[in-house]
């Protein structure tokens, strides 16, 4: 995550993910909240750097991006689920 330490990338994670889990109504648990939030701020940061060349930094960007990178991979995860 960018600007912030692993530590913070955690925490940032587990709350980003609570968040997307709360807003997507599902039900994952702490564990997954966490690699949700911090795979989805991976993601949709990687996705921000190649289009615009940069990212949010800071607590408050990463928060976002991890929320709104989670709340895509819970739709993703609905997605697969409906078609298998």
């Amino acid at each position: 995550m960018t600007g912030v330490g692993w530590f913070a990338a955690i925490i940032i994670g587990a709350i980003a993910g609570w968040l997307a889990e709360q807003f997507m109504k599902s039900n994952m648990g702490l564990l997954m909240n966490i690699i949700l939030g911090i795979v989805g701020a991976l993601i949709l940061n990687a996705i921000l750097f190649a289009i615009i060349g940069e990212t949010l930094g800071g607590w408050i960007g990463q928060l976002i991006i991890g929320f709104i990178g989670a709340c895509i991979l819970i739709w993703v995860g609905r997605l697969f689920r409906r078609n298998s």
